[in-house]
């Protein structure tokens, strides 16, 4: 029998659930759905994260350390943000800069972004990945954009929108598997000062 990955999906964003919540909704239901995934959901619009500002992660509040520690727990993780003026939002770089290296390094991670059009489809991308190298994070060599064309009544609707963020769960879900962290070459330079 498969071993059970622990999928955190994690909704980069402040603004009220909208329709990038209601697809990582789609998402976590998708991979419950599949068998082999524990999921759980982090929605920053829910979570109150401290500001960081250097100080070490045990001097951070109890919602702040939970976040980190959901990431930390996960086997693997699925990021979604929408472009915020041609990046992802703060509050999602905020919770990154507060979480050490190894909550990330080695562990294989996705990206969502959601835009208003296609023409910025690169914009978190491009961002996101510089982010998660700095700490060695294995991120799926695809991501999946989203736009506002792609959901019906606030509700992920598009059949190819569905098919890839399915296809980006269980691609987590099977490198969370089947991969060895150890084996994944040497740390990140960010690693070897801490």
């Amino acid at each position: 029998m498969a071993q059970t990955a622990r999928l955190l999906m994690v909704v980069g964003a402040a603004t009220p659930p909208g329709r990038l919540a209601a697809a990582i909704a789609f998402a976590a239901a998708a991979a419950r759905a599949g068998g082999d995934a524990a999921v759980d959901v982090l929605n920053l619009a829910d979570a109150v994260i401290d500001i960081c500002d250097g100080r070490p992660i045990e001097q951070y509040t109890a919602a702040t350390r939970d976040a980190v520690g959901r990431i930390a727990g996960a086997a693997a993780v699925l990021i979604a943000a929408p472009v915020y003026r041609a990046s992802f939002p703060g509050v999602l770089k905020n919770l990154l800069d507060i979480a050490p290296v190894e909550t990330l390094q080695q562990k294989p991670v996705g990206i969502v972004a959601m835009g208003g059009s296609p023409h910025h489809y690169l914009g978190v991308d491009t961002q996101l990945r510089a982010v998660l190298a700095w700490f060695g994070a294995l991120v799926a060599p695809t991501s999946v954009y989203l736009t506002g064309a792609d959901f019906t009544d606030g509700q992920l609707a598009a059949d190819n929108a569905r098919r890839e963020l399915t296809a980006l769960t269980q691609t987590l879900t099977t490198l969370a598997r089947r991969l060895d962290p150890a084996e994944l070459g040497p740390p990140p330079l960010a690693a070897r000062f801490t």
